[in-house]
């Protein structure tokens, strides 16, 4: 297979296996780390390089998921709270081998635009995912619970200018890589003059 078959393959195969799907089986530490060398290529404008990535592995993975749950409690209002939501929360890490909490922390360069750094983060986390499936471990990224509330930004220890862009869930399952679908046809997504 040539090197550009698997590059479509592994793109075609990508999906997200959210945490519950996963089978407690743990990633090496060692190939989590090449997936975040592998992110490190990613594109970005004035090479900023904005990414940031927090590993939570081991023990960690399960009190991450306390805090999580617990910030959750804290900073939803009442009559908006759901137990279901913090149940969740709190059991996300189950059967997960790893969490990366995704951030991108803003450079000194004020020429460069905060979407771009954000373009440039996903392109990152994209990578993570496509290195993932490319090495046969699942991953699910997130945004749910308080990923974007002002109290996870806290807890990650980042400055005001830094956004939280989403938590990664790795692991394995017992479940295979399948083509997915698209809902939209293409002729509605670009047009080519």
């Amino acid at each position: 297979m040539s090197t550009a078959n698997i590059v479509d393959t592994v793109i075609r195969h990508r999906r997200s296996v959210k945490p519950a799907q996963m089978n407690g089986q743990k990633v090496p530490d060692h190939l989590v780390q090449h997936f975040l060398e592998m992110a490190d290529w990613a594109p970005t404008h004035g090479l900023t390089e904005p990414w940031y990535y927090r590993v939570y592995s081991g023990d960690r993975v399960k009190s991450f998921c306390q805090d999580h749950a617990d910030m959750y409690r804290q900073a939803i209002p009442a009559e908006k709270f759901a137990m279901a939501t913090y149940e969740k929360l709190l059991h996300n890490g189950d059967k997960v081998s790893h969490i990366l909490a995704a951030a991108m922390k803003r450079g000194d360069n004020p020429k460069i635009p905060e979407l771009e750094e954000i373009a440039a983060v996903a392109a990152s986390i994209q990578t993570i995912l496509l290195t993932a499936t490319a090495h046969g471990v699942a991953s699910f990224w997130s945004t749910g619970g308080i990923t974007h509330h002002q109290a996870m930004k806290q807890y990650l220890e980042l400055d005001d200018r830094d956004i939280v862009m989403g938590l990664i869930y790795l692991g394995y399952t017992d479940n295979s890589f399948t083509d997915g679908k698209r809902i939209k046809p293409n002729s509605e997504k670009w047009i080519w003059e």
